[in-house]
């Protein structure tokens, strides 16, 4: 199969935007952990532009999320008010570029620069992990108060697992037949709690961005959220699917170089530091504190297992779900407490 050339297809969806001004450069300004990738381009006469381009998943819904996170972006309350990057509009819409090629597609979308400023220490203090409880808290409500005025979003986490399920069911799905048991029995205890948490009529959803390393966004120094830039995971859910990044931020161990994705960082005292810090400006309830353990099991499930082939550079891709088999779901019920974390809250 034929490489989809980047560079090409950028100048082409920059030549459909605006074919007034040409471009002088483009530079690869990727993490290289995703197979998403983003570039600058630079021009002769007018400002830098960066380009996100996508050929995983499905045209649609990367429209509807990033046409969700720009009416997000311009519509956030202060002090978030230019917290994310804006997306270049023509004509009124939302511009974004598909590609076609024999069997290849993929998706073009700009952003205009967004400023940036600190970014946290690979391990935090404990003012510092107070902090963000307290920050992601303010940030959450800010998007909780402007989530009526958002389109609707056509995915959730419910139907996200329903088309693993289909995929493993219509045999399209590559793992070993005991894998594939693995991963049904998951999905099926992932969608007996949700419903029997009400997670899809009764827990209050909002716009989340699951990813918050600490390379995905910059803070004040004063640690208030400044600006951020990656929405490759952004979906409406519940705001507890946010937590477990903020556990592994939180962490005693720090940020690592070499990552893996098991549950434990939920479990760690500065977590629990942190989880009160947010209760105390946006109290949770005992079904969200409960559903904590069901989004890192959807996480594994999602943008692990299904999504992980597409998403995450192959390398990355062998060694997380080799982890997922082994060691994330055989821990999930041994090593999350989550009576714990309901103490901790008073709950």
């Amino acid at each position: 199969m034929e490489k989809i050339d980047n560079y090409h297809i950028i100048r082409q969806a920059w030549k459909e935007f605006d074919d007034r001004h040409e471009i002088k450069g483009i530079f690869d300004v990727s993490a290289h952990v995703s197979t998403n990738s983003v570039y600058k381009v630079s021009f002769y006469d007018r400002q830098p532009v960066f380009a996100k381009l996508s050929d995983y998943g499905k045209f649609e819904h990367f429209k509807e999320d990033h046409i969700i996170i720009n009416n997000l972006a311009n519509n956030l309350e202060i002090p978030y008010e230019n917290f994310l990057a804006q997306s270049l509009v023509k004509r009124n819409d939302l511009f974004i570029y598909r590609y076609y090629a024999q069997d290849r597609c993929a998706w073009v979308v700009f952003y205009n620069p967004i400023k940036v400023k600190a970014k946290l220490p690979r391990r935090l203090e404990d003012r510092q992990v107070k902090k963000m409880g307290r920050e992601l808290a303010r940030f959450h409500k800010a998007c909780y108060n402007i989530s009526a005025q958002l389109p609707i979003a056509s995915k959730s986490v419910v139907t996200d697992i329903h088309q693993l399920q289909k995929t493993i069911r219509e045999q399209k799905f590559c793992a070993k037949p005991d894998q594939k048991d693995l991963i049904l029995h998951q999905c099926n205890i992932f969608l007996e709690n949700a419903d029997h948490y009400n997670y899809m009529t009764e827990i209050e959803t909002i716009p989340v961005f699951v990813d918050w390393n600490i390379g995905n966004f910059s803070v004040t120094a004063e640690g208030k959220f400044y600006s951020r830039w990656d929405y490759d995971w952004f979906r409406i859910s519940s705001r507890v699917m946010d937590f477990y990044f903020f556990s592994r931020v939180c962490s005693d161990i720090g940020d690592r170089t070499v990552f893996s994705y098991m549950i434990n960082p939920l479990m760690e005292d500065r977590f629990i530091m942190f989880l009160k810090e947010y209760h105390r400006i946006y109290p949770l309830t005992e079904p969200e504190v409960r559903l904590i353990k069901e989004c890192y099991r959807f996480f594994i499930l999602n943008y692990v297992i299904k999504d992980g082939p597409y998403f995450f550079q192959q390398s990355y891709t062998y060694k997380l779900q080799k982890e997922a088999y082994e060691s994330y779901f055989p821990t999930i019920e041994t090593n999350f407490q989550v009576e714990k974390l309901l103490r901790a809250l008073k709950l």
